[in-house]
Order: structure tokens, then sequence, then C-alpha cells
């Protein structure tokens, strides 16, 4: 890059970063002049943003099939519309008690006279919000959820990979809320880059690892709490007490919805040894009576774009060239090699190595390793030797066995007997762990990672407890000390 070229993209950048950090200073002048956010307030945030998804759903479903080359209509109302309404509903029920100031206990000697203490769940003010393409919608609105029952207003930064639905929520947003209030900027990765930048009173952002890197590395600049969804291998055991045909049943369902393109898809299965051939088979069936034919399918979604499509086939050629045993998955036995989108049949790949692709990267595709395992110590021991999955799934009747998986491993969060639907529940914290992620949102925990917990401490009004440690100190002061400072 020539001199001329690199102060050109740098004046480009600072235009960005510049244009970007205008509106920021709006939201955070009118967060200040708004003074406390009523619960009314949040309310009416939260009811036009489910007004938005209801009143445009055949936009939104069109948009995102329009971005994915195909994607299911029922898909996207179910994970981007219904998925997003469900925690709206529940922040905007519960918002009001989140918002009462919480009691605290106040040591001895004071709380016998009259001290008290309480956390106050206080706006941040402005959250930064970086969505990625893979639930474009459900990983803008879910999030807001929680920003809005805080109080906080939003400043949204949607993938550059799905821009008819960027350009469609940037506008529905645009129409439904004041810049103050919300504001969305699209574009590629400098945008991107100059929004990371922003001093913003805390940032989102649900993405690659990869680029969770030089998130990081740019909030750092002005110290912005982060909260970091990210993904991993998120493992699944099945146990020698599952049924087989139930556990590759709702094992598959989860591999082929959004085609694997799910932070929390199960990348790799453990199943006891001689029961391969019993799993493919119930895998084949399962996947077969869901999607008999796949190509012209409108039930199942392509590979969001020729880059990830390509990944993906690299992923399967690299497997077979090393020894693994490949089992597409094609009912119809269609030609997948020539076809609009970029449609791949779910694949099983037995036997996988550890010098594969698959088994280093997470696989964000239809494409599912199954290994085996003589005693169940050893799967727990395989996932343990790797970075900590945002996701755990165990099949099995043994409470026992259950007990020992939750104890003996370190995930985010953890369905049992099924896969990925513990995000689903809106009580429950969702977030990662180490590479997986940091901090956790959905319900009372996204209230609360978008609030600050103000201490409020109220000094008791008795004469003896202002006197108690001021000088000049003396031999009732060393008493009283001599009576606290003990075993």
């Amino acid at each position: 890059m020539s001199l001329a070229e690199q102060t050109s993209r740098e004046a480009d950048s600072a235009t960005i970063s510049a244009s970007i950090r205008a509106i920021l200073d709006k939201q955070k002048a009118a967060h200040i002049k708004e003074g406390p956010v009523s619960a009314e307030r949040r309310i009416d945030w939260i009811d036009r943003a489910i007004a938005i998804l209801v009143d445009n759903q055949k936009e939104i479903v069109e948009a995102i099939a329009s971005d994915f080359g195909h994607r299911s209509h029922e898909q996207t109302l179910l994970t981007d519309v219904m998925g997003s309404i469900g925690p709206l509903k529940h922040a905007k029920k519960h918002l009001r008690q989140w918002m009462k100031p919480e009691k605290r206990k106040v040591q001895f000697p004071l709380n016998l006279l009259g001290a008290k203490a309480r956390v106050e769940y206080q706006p941040l003010g402005t959250v930064g919000i970086i969505s990625p393409w893979n639930f474009p919608v459900n990983l803008t609105w879910t999030p807001l959820a929680g920003v809005f029952a805080a109080g906080n207003r939003a400043m949204i930064k949607p993938s550059e990979y799905t821009p008819a639905t960027s350009e469609l929520m940037a506008r529905l947003l645009h129409a439904a809320y004041d810049e103050t209030e919300v504001a969305v900027i699209t574009g590629g990765p400098a945008v991107g880059e100059a929004f990371s930048r922003q001093p913003f009173d805390h940032l989102l952002f649900t993405g690659a690892t990869s680029i969770a890197y030089h998130v990081m590395r740019a909030a750092a600049e002005n110290l912005v709490p982060l909260t970091l969804e990210l993904g991993g291998k998120s493992p699944v055991i099945v146990s020698k007490s599952a049924k087989i045909d139930d556990a590759a049943a709702r094992i598959m369902n989860g591999k082929v919805l959004n085609a694997g393109q799910i932070c929390l898809a199960p990348d790799y299965v453990y199943v006891p040894e001689g029961k391969v051939d019993e799993f493919v088979s119930e895998a084949t069936k399962s996947v077969t009576k869901m999607l008999p034919t796949m190509k012209d399918n409108p039930d199942y979604t392509s590979i969001i774009n020729q880059r990830h499509y390509d990944r993906l086939n690299s992923y399967i050629e690299d497997a077979r060239s090393k020894g693994a045993k490949i089992v597409e998955i094609n009912p119809a036995n269609e030609d997948f090699s020539q076809q609009q989108a970029h449609k791949i049949p779910p694949t099983l790949v037995l036997n996988p190595t550890e010098d594969m692709k698959i088994m280093q990267d997470e696989i964000f595709g239809p494409l599912l390793p199954v290994k085996t395992y003589k005693e169940l110590d050893e799967a727990i021991g395989y996932v343990n030797s790797k970075d900590r999955p945002l996701g755990l799934y165990f099949f099995g009747d043994d409470e026992a066995e259950q007990r020992k998986v939750l104890d003996r491993t370190t995930s985010g969060g953890v369905t049992l007997n099924d896969v990925i639907m513990h995000v689903s529940m809106e009580d429950l914290p969702f977030g990662g762990v180490g590479p997986s992620g940091m901090g956790a949102y959905h319900g009372i925990d996204g209230f609360r990672t978008f609030s600050h917990a103000k201490a409020v401490y109220t000094q008791s009004k008795a004469k003896m407890v202002a006197e108690m440690f001021r000088p000049p100190y003396g031999a009732k002061t060393r008493k009283t000390l001599a009576s606290m400072i003990k075993k």
C-alpha cells in the first residue's frame, strides 16, 4: 500500500469513526437529559420492538431467505421472529420486579443500630450490539430485551454477510425509534472496526472467536465492558443408557436446523463402542423423515455464501483423504454439484482423527464427526482436553452419569437429553466461558448485565456510631477492636 493510499484509508476510517461517535454522543446526552428511566418508558421501547417483528414478519422472512440464497421461511418465523418476541415479552412482564432495589444485609453491630444497605440497578446509558449473520434478527432483538428492560439506548452494527436483512432492520428501526433511542450502523469490516472502538457504556459482540480478539482489543482502548457470545466445538456425549434412536433424532434435528449454522450446534458426538452403526442408521432415518429431499426443499437452509460452502466441503475432502469414513445422508440421491443455492446434505464423518481440520475448527455447518469411547471417563477427558465449549449435551438416563458429566466438565451451558434447548429458556443465563465467551444475558441476567448495580448505604443516626472509630483512640477503642479481631 502506498503512502497516499494509506493516508486516504486512515482519513476514511477517521470519518466513519467520527460519524458513529456523533450518534453515540447524542444518545449519551439524551440519556443524561431524560434522567431516571421509568418502567413505562422501557415497556414502550419493548412494545415497539415487538410490533416491528409482528407487523413485518413477511419482509423479514424474505430478506433473510434472500441473504442465504435460501432459508426455510418457517425456520425464520420460529427462530428469528417468534424466538425474539418471547424474550421481549418476558422482559416486559418482569422488568418492574427487576427494577426494585434489592435489600442487602448490614454487618453487626450497625445492623442493630438502624443502618441500611441496598443495591439499585441503574441504566448504563448506551449499549453497542454487534450482531452476526446466522440469526440476524434474533441476535439483535433478543439482546434488546435486556437492553431496554435495563433502561438503555442501543446502537447496532449488523453483519455485512446479510446485507438485505441489515438494510431492512435499519429501515424498520429508524421508522420506529428516534436516533437517540436506537441507531443502526451498516457497513463492512471498516465500519465494524470503528464501531468497536467507540466508548459505549457496554458492548455485546456475538460472532467468531477469531474476530472477538480484535473487538476486545478495540474496546480496551476505552475500557468498555464486554459481553462476548462466541462458539467453539460443542460436544455431545451419548451414554450407554441412552436410547440411540431418540438421541440420534434430537441430535440431527439440531444439526439440520439452519443447516448447522448455529453457535450451539452439536459439533461432534461421542457414542459407545459398538453403537456407531446403530447411530448412523437412526440418524439416517431421522433425516430422511425430516427431509426426504433437500435440493429444492423449502424446509432446508442453504450455507450462507460461497466461502463457507467451500470451507465445509474442504473439511469433508480433508477428512476423507486422511482415512475417515464419510456418510452423506442424501435420501433422494440428489446431485448437489448443480444448484442455485449452497446446500450441503447432512454428512457424518466416522472415526475422525485429530489431524483433520474438521476436528480443529468450529464446523458451523451440517457436518457431524462421530467418535467412540469405551468408558465415560474417556469422553470426559477428551472434552476437558479442548477449549471450554459454549454448549455441552448429554444423553442418558443414568443420573449418576449425568452428575459426573456436569461436575467434571465446564461449558457455557448444558442441555440434558436434547441439544441447544437451554438457550431458549429465558430464565437461564446464556453465555460462554473462556474461548467460548464471557458474560451472559437473557432474562434477569440480561437486565443485570446491562445495568449498573449501585451500592447504597444509609448510615445509622446513632451518635455512638459516628464516634466509634474517631480519634482520640483509647482503651475503649482497643477493647472494641479486640472483640472484633478474632478467629
